[in-house]
């Protein structure tokens, strides 16, 4: 199955805890990680992508929704692969460093 192997890491928001997406996180084998609640040290949007978007949409105006949608499409659609398992290899070191810190938030 292509899916064994997989680690999900969320936090508790209901949707995660609801008894349906534990059954189908469980039918998959999927091995869970828990994080403290609203914990952006480990989210990797917060961390590395939300953090290159704000260098690049820097200094820049946008006059509708879509302009902004279309510029942020194409920030993320121009970066190579390994610009994305930069990030998750950043997510494996901050949750190692959260684990060791019992659980808490880390620095930066």
């Amino acid at each position: 199955m292509r899916s064994r192997g997989v680690v999900i890491i969320h936090d508790d928001a209901r949707p995660h805890t609801a008894a349906a997406t534990q059954n189908l996180i469980t039918t998959f084998g999927w091995e869970q990680f828990d994080h403290p609640p609203y914990s952006p040290d480990l989210a990797p949007s917060d961390f590395h992508l939300f953090l290159h978007l704000k260098f690049f949409l820097a200094g820049q105006r946008f006059h509708n929704d879509n302009k902004v949608k279309e510029t942020v499409t194409t920030c993320f659609a121009s970066q190579a692969a390994s610009f994305y398992d930069e990030g998750i290899q950043k997510l494996v070191q901050r949750y190692d460093k959260c684990l060791n810190n019992g659980g808490n938030y880390i620095e930066k």
